[in-house]
């Protein structure tokens, strides 16, 4: 059977390979080889719904600036099919208009399709029907979910080939990729996850696009599909046979935030040294796993408990604005790469070792000339090297390209850019006339929509995911003659989830609320409860968070209130509730009423909301209106007075929001040494997510409608909508021992390289100028952005240079040179240029 397998695939990279040689895209062990050349690309991950479609050109516009030649997304299987076959391809959806966007722009596309994804999306990216059809079992060898996923992974494709997006019809697509990151799972299922990683590699190469396919993160990939690498780290990964290229799909940026969880940050001098460590040992496709996060908007967020934003820490901000000093520094490092791109694809590279933790990588192309990638592997010391008879300086935990071997142009450690930061200002917009409405529990007594059943069920399987909410209400009679009441200790209510929250109710009070974790499947709510004699009613609003995204057959995972539930104190001892008769209600009355829709919110009464902030009633729903602020700044909600829920404006959904405050250590955290979530953590003790984005293309100019579910209280009338805007900026820039004003590497062209010159670069956001010059100093100044000070060396020229070339522009660039500042204020001394300016919005 194996040698029949062998000979299948033989015969198959035969007829692939053949079908390559009509198409301009293809590979080889170096790289990929597109219309007969390799290449050495850059790309980063976008995801389409993450944003909206008028921030599309401009966020795909940014990347280009940044060095990107290729755009990465996923494909979101349960946003395309909500339903089986009924398929949706608008708005935030329109997956043609991006990939046509991305072609506008002159860029390539890499199609992740799955359709699997993980993602930190709702269950992975499947839609929750798929969980019911018949006989299925995800992700391995099992007929019904093979078909669903060839019908689905065809649909997508014949649609993209239809508007000619492939490379192969003269579209922006130069890569597919099938399932993804399926190495762990494979081997844990043994033959039956073999048979259906061999099953899915077939059905891709069925689909006849023209162009390479990918998998992540499985060894076992087979020919002629590549193989790649995901994690912060890929420089050791090769890949699993000799004529593949080494790719990188997913070069981590940061990481996502959990509610309750502070926000990991991942220091770009690391990430470049990730990169360019991966490039130097004969990497040339990297994608950064964010470029731009963007937002979970409505219920997409997975995990569970995974953030509405999905910043990640990325190059473009969860807004779309550029963070610096990432999304700069990494824009020189291709630059870099670029530079050296010759020496690359055409060459493997001569190690020879430096010092202890130190090693030249030298790359000699055919054509003539070399490429060096200098690298200090220590983690606390730099170093001085010799190389090819100069002596270069090497901080730790970074490495130096030499395009020429002989002149650096950059190194992962050395941050030129600006910091940004980007403050949430007033926008002076008032949002009035807050009303609210009572989710009034007693309506679950005579609604028709209820269901009963002895025992507890799954909450998924009630919901099948229309709704977060589901009700579990019953009765209990309590005797009058019990011992608590006449001063014996209260009892106690035990309530067992393998949900993500539950609010607690007692005869129509909330009572508690308990909550669950990411990695934990199931929490319980333990709480001293004062029922009365006589029939008491417990109703239990069991949440979900988002579903699972991760790991083996998720698709059977529990959620919901699944017992025990259990009454222990009284007289008899403990009275098990959970195989009584309960009463099931999906979701709210106000989503059924659709209260968050423009044309719902007429069929409710509602009241002045002072009196909901007063008392701080439970379940309430609140609705307002406001007007859109002047300008085109980002706008987000700024929720920290209220609790946890769901908000929506003019009818689109925000997302969930949950004031919970972020728990762990946030310590000073240092570039060098390997990283991980944890080691660089920002917010502890603050909310793990306090605003919200507004996208401006949701906005009328007049009354706008924001509505709101709150689950345990809060004020509405604290909620304020600001404006992200970059205020303050700051740079910090070294000279060099020997200043290079340009050079040229053979055969890369004949322009001249001018970044190489040591310069401050300040940036304002569009329609901002520079306004003010808060600090500026050549010599040896100290400190952060923010506290910069004097050192012992100062030229007293320094604000008068930078007032000079910097004030009124949106951005302006100042040489680290002696001469630029009138004299060496302290020869034999390596200064710096430390500036923090002030941004302010152009009045014409």
């Amino acid at each position: 059977m194996k040698s029949l397998m062998v000979l299948f695939w033989m015969v198959m990279l035969v007829f692939y390979n053949a079908d390559l040689m009509q198409c301009s895209v293809s590979y080889d062990r170096k790289a990929l080889v597109i219309n007969g050349q390799r290449r050495v690309l850059i790309s980063g991950s976008i995801h389409y719904p993450r944003s909206t479609p008028d921030m599309w050109e401009d966020l795909i516009m940014k990347a280009k600036d940044g060095g990107v030649d290729v755009i990465d997304t996923y494909v979101f299987w349960n946003g395309h099919e909500p339903s089986p076959g009924n398929y949706h391809f608008e708005g935030r959806y329109d997956l043609v208009r991006f990939l046509k966007t991305v072609q506008k722009a002159g860029l390539y596309a890499h199609l992740r399709l799955g359709p699997y994804v993980c993602a930190e999306w709702n269950f992975g990216g499947f839609p929750v029907w798929l969980k019911y059809v018949p006989g299925i079992s995800f992700r391995t060898d099992n007929e019904p979910f093979k078909m669903a996923m060839q019908g689905f992974t065809e649909k997508i494709v014949n649609l993209l080939k239809s508007h000619n997006l492939f490379e192969s019809q003269g579209g922006p697509i130069i890569l597919s990729q099938i399932e993804n990151e399926y190495g762990k799972l494979r081997m844990k299922l043994g033959q039956e996850g073999y048979n259906y990683m061999s099953w899915a590699a077939h059905m891709a190469l069925s689909t006849q696009t023209g162009v390479p396919w990918t998998m992540c993160k499985d060894d076992e990939t087979p020919d002629p599909l590549i193989n790649t690498c995901n994690g912060f780290y890929c420089h050791q990964f090769t890949p699993n046979k000799p004529y593949k290229p080494k790719l990188w799909t997913e070069a981590w940026t940061g990481w996502f935030t959990e509610f309750g969880g502070p926000k990991p940050q991942r220091p770009v001098q690391d990430l470049a040294f990730a990169v360019a460590r991966f490039i130097q040992t004969g990497g040339t496709f990297v994608n950064y796993y964010m470029y731009h996060g963007g937002t979970n908007f409505g219920r997409t967020a997975g995990g569970p408990f995974i953030t509405t934003s999905y910043d990640y820490d990325a190059p473009l901000d969860e807004y779309g604005l550029i963070r610096q000093p990432k999304y700069g520094h990494l824009k020189q490092l291709h630059k870099a790469i670029k530079l050296c791109e010759p020496a690359l694809v055409s060459a493997d590279p001569i190690v020879t070792h430096l010092g202890d933790q130190q090693q030249a990588y030298v790359f000699y192309p055919e054509s003539g000339g070399c490429s060096a990638f200098l690298s200090n592997y220590d983690k606390e010391s730099g170093v001085r090297v010799l190389f090819n008879n100069r002596h270069y300086s090497l901080p730790p935990w970074s490495i130096s390209i030499l395009p020429d071997c002989r002149n650096v142009v950059f190194n992962t450690a050395k941050v030129g850019e600006q910091t940004s930061h980007m403050e949430m200002l007033p926008s002076n917009v008032q949002i009035q006339s807050w009303e609210s409405y009572n989710e009034d529990i007693s309506a679950l007594d005579n609604d028709g929509s209820t269901i009963t059943a002895r025992g507890l069920l799954e909450q998924i399987n009630m919901t099948r995911d229309r709704t977060d909410y589901l009700w579990y209400k019953t009765s209990v009679h309590i005797n009058s003659l019990e011992s608590f009441f006449h001063g014996g200790e209260l009892p106690t209510l035990i309530v067992g989830s393998a949900g993500h929250a539950v609010h607690v109710f007692l005869n129509g009070q909330l009572i508690g609320s308990a909550f669950g974790a990411r990695k934990s499947r199931r929490f319980t709510f333990t709480q001293k409860v004062n029922v009365r004699p006589g029939t008491n009613k417990i109703a239990l609003l069991s949440i979900a968070v988002g579903l699972q995204n991760v790991g083996g057959h998720f698709e059977s995972w529990n959620t919901g209130i699944l017992g025990p539930v259990v009454l222990h104190g009284l007289d008899q001892g403990k009275l098990d509730l959970s195989r009584k008769k309960w009463t099931y209600q999906i979701g709210l009355k106000g989503e059924t009423m659709n209260l968050a829709s423009p044309n719902g919110i007429s069929s409710v009464e509602w009241m002045d909301s002072k009196i909901a902030v007063q008392e701080q009633q439970p379940l309430m729903w609140h609705k307002a209106y406001f007007d859109a602020p002047e300008g085109n700044e980002p706008l987000a909600l700024d929720m920290r007075s209220m609790g946890k829920g769901q908000v929506w404006i003019n009818g689109e959904s925000i997302g969930r929001y949950w004031t919970t405050y972020a728990t762990g250590e946030c310590r000073r955290c240092s570039y060098t040494g390997r990283f991980q979530p944890p080691k660089c953590q920002v917010g502890c003790g603050k909310p793990s997510q306090r605003w919200y984005h507004v996208p401006r293309s949701w906005l009328k100019p007049t009354r706008n409608l924001i509505v709101l579910f709150e689950e345990t209280g809060g004020d509405p009338t604290k909620i304020s909508l600001v404006k992200r805007s970059m205020n303050t900026i700051c740079a910090q820039v070294s000279e060099t021992h020997r200043t290079i004003k340009s050079f040229q590497v053979e055969n890369y062209g004949s322009t001249t390289q001018e970044f190489y010159i040591p310069k401050v670069h300040l940036q304002c956001a569009p329609n901002q100028h520079i306004s003010s010059i808060t600090f500026a100093s050549f010599g040896t100044p100290v400190g952060t952005c923010g506290s910069f000070t004097e050192g012992s060396c100062h030229a007293s020229t320094s604000n008068d240079v930078l007032e000079k070339k910097c004030l009124g522009k949106q951005s302006c660039a100042v040489s680290v040179t002696n001469s630029n500042f009138g004299k060496d204020p302290c020869p034999n001394v390596l200064k710096r240029l430390s500036v923090q300016a002030l941004c302010a919005y152009s009045t014409n």
